[in-house]
């Protein structure tokens, strides 16, 4: 089983990849600005931090094989701070809860800046197709940035989900979509059986 860090334990998304990884055994470091309201587990440990914070990072993260950023992309952390934090630590894998505002609709037009988009989303999105344009260009880190489908919610854990790239997916009404509880295990499986080394991959229904 591997040791796990990970960054916005307590987001909705955050909370429910560390259910799954300890559902699956594995050992997480969960970080946040407050882990007061986390409910202590075997096999995980809180740390209070903030993502932005290099050199409080570094120490926490230390000894893990892997670093899962799930923390917002705008005001949440950056890719240089993720990327020189694995680095510093020693970290080799970097895994970040992506969105979904930079697949592709069509090729070459991405979601955000498709008709339609919602404006209260657009800086968060925007901030996400930045981290993910800084990891393609990062030559050294195995990353691996997961986006969800348009609509990411909490739901049920079914297990049943498809797998895609750089492409939205569309379930056949024509609904994109993906609970919470089903990115998790797409989430732990990367990290138990990579398959999306220095890529971008997507999930939904």
């Amino acid at each position: 089983m591997s040791k796990i860090a990970l960054l916005g334990i307590t987001g909705r998304a955050g909370s429910r990849i560390a259910d799954e990884l300890l559902a699956r055994g594995h050992s997480v470091t969960g970080v946040a600005r407050h882990v007061d309201g986390v409910d202590a587990r075997p096999g995980l440990s809180l740390h209070a931090a903030d993502a932005k914070a290099l050199d409080a990072l570094v120490p926490l993260l230390r000894g893990h094989d892997v670093l899962v950023s799930a923390t917002r992309f705008a005001g949440g952390t950056d890719a240089a701070t993720l990327i020189a934090a694995a680095r510093q630590a020693g970290v080799p894998r970097l895994l970040v809860v992506g969105g979904a505002g930079s697949l592709e609709v069509a090729p070459g037009a991405a979601l955000i800046d498709a008709p339609g988009f919602p404006d209260a989303y657009k800086a968060e999105a925007a901030a996400g197709g930045a981290m993910l344009a800084a990891l393609r260009a990062e030559k050294d880190l195995d990353w691996t940035f997961l986006s969800p489908s348009a609509i990411f919610e909490p739901g049920q854990r079914t297990g049943k989900f498809r797998v895609g790239g750089n492409s939205l997916l569309n379930d056949a009404g024509g609904k994109s979509w993906i609970s919470m509880e089903d990115y998790a295990i797409a989430m732990a499986d990367e990290i138990e059986s990579p398959k999306h080394p220095r890529q971008r991959f997507t999930v939904g229904y």
